[in-house]
């Protein structure tokens, strides 16, 4: 009995194993091709980085745009999913439950020194594609 449960496991443990390698890198091309994307959209130098006023400039659009009931703050239910409740307690200064601008830019430079381990003020693709660098771009797109 064991040798008849044994070979269905293995062969499904095999096809798993031959399986999984190859959708791995699609998930990964995935998140490069966003940071690309994003980018090519936040570098308005054309310079192939993002500096902070570059991105203090892609969050304030994205600020003016997540806020829809025009009160001068963002919620989590304008933000979509763009920060963790904790995230969002932690960046509230004020603790009044939203962001207000000075907030939201406030978090997009912590994010941004955050991603730029080598202090030269610029993140360049390979920093984006970081989880400092993804967790930033969240807040730019």
């Amino acid at each position: 009995m064991p040798t008849i449960l044994t070979r269905p496991v293995l062969a499904a443990a095999l096809s798993a194993a031959l399986v999984l390698p190859a959708a791995l890198p699609v998930a990964a091309s995935a998140r490069s091709a966003g940071a690309e994307r994003t980018l090519k959209m936040v570098d308005t130098d054309n310079d192939g980085t993002i500096d902070l006023a570059e991105a203090q400039a892609a969050a304030g659009k994205v600020f003016d745009s997540a806020e829809k009931d025009k009160d001068g703050t963002v919620d989590a239910k304008e933000l979509k999913g763009r920060l963790s409740k904790k995230d969002l307690k932690a960046a509230d200064t004020d603790a009044d439950g939203t962001l207000d601008r000075k907030e939201y830019l406030a978090l997009v430079e912590q994010r941004f020194k955050a991603a730029d381990p080598d202090n030269d003020g610029k993140l360049d693709a390979k920093e984006l594609k970081t989880p400092a660098g993804r967790s930033l771009l969240q807040l730019l797109k």
